[in-house]
């Protein structure tokens, strides 16, 4: 890790805990959107964050495995809207966050063995 001070300093791809950051987009992307009026706005964090960790995932675990994850995190999103309609919009953002966080820890963030 750098020394440098410098608020625009990059944590190295790969030490970058991908769980903590799938989950700030999701819930993030949702409470962005609903507080804002902007459904884009929430698109821009869920975008970002589902960026960042992809670049961790790349770095750590792969192509293969971003490209599953990746995925896994769009899926959540997707499915949140119509699990929304079933149970709330928070219930449903609590497990599509829980599943997809869930995953990036399990595939990406423990350490192997």
């Amino acid at each position: 890790m750098s020394t440098d001070r410098s608020p625009f300093t990059w944590k190295i791809a790969a030490d970058v805990a991908t769980a903590p950051v799938v989950a700030t987009g999701l819930v993030g992307g949702y409470v962005t959107a609903r507080e804002t009026g902007v459904r884009p706005l929430g698109g821009v964090v869920l975008a970002a964050a589902g960026a960042w960790a992809a670049r961790s995932w790349l770095a750590r675990r792969g192509p293969a495995t971003t490209a599953a994850l990746t995925a896994g995190y769009l899926a959540a999103f997707g499915l949140s809207h119509p699990l929304a309609k079933k149970i709330g919009a928070w219930p449903s953002v609590s497990v599509v966050t829980a599943a997809a966080a869930g995953a990036a820890h399990l595939v990406a963030d423990r350490p192997r063995v």
